[in-house]
């Protein structure tokens, strides 16, 4: 992992996904293991990449990201803990408002600052659709 003095946007730069690791603090590491399992017990086939510099997973098209606010966007710390999102949260049946949406269209994320705080059941349920989405992706293809 190296400091990029390039980018503005953010305050690290990790050429492997075992940086990404190494980097987080415990709190944050404990928290993103517990989502990536929960993400590979839902999309096994799921590719999991560095997008950036935090863990995206990906089938036809992006799906869900795992951010550790120790890895900022931008100059400033803007939430605490890890924020888990869909990346067309937009295209999932969210009818107890259950994702963050702020003023974005497409992507909806929430932030967890304790491991027993992830809502195991609820998560999987987004999960199963976001897959069900991303599978749409396929068939739509020319």
């Amino acid at each position: 992992m190296e400091k990029h003095p390039k980018t503005k946007m953010q305050n690290v730069k990790f050429s492997h996904v075992d940086e990404f690791w190494d980097f987080l603090p415990e709190d944050e590491k404990r928290i993103s293991i517990r989502l990536k399992k929960l993400v590979m017990e839902c999309l096994p086939l799921a590719k999991e990449s560095l997008s950036f510099n935090v863990l995206y997973y990906k089938g036809n098209k992006m799906i869900c990201f795992i951010w550790p606010s120790s890895i900022l966007w931008g100059k400033n710390k803007t939430y605490e803990g890890v924020r888990f999102g869909l990346a067309y949260g937009n295209l999932v049946w969210d009818e107890q408002n259950f994702w963050d949406k702020g003023n974005r269209k497409q992507v909806v994320w929430k932030d967890f600052q304790h491991e027993k705080e992830i809502p195991v059941e609820e998560l999987k349920f987004f999960l199963f659709q976001a897959l069900e989405v991303d599978k749409e992706w396929k068939r739509i293809k020319p």
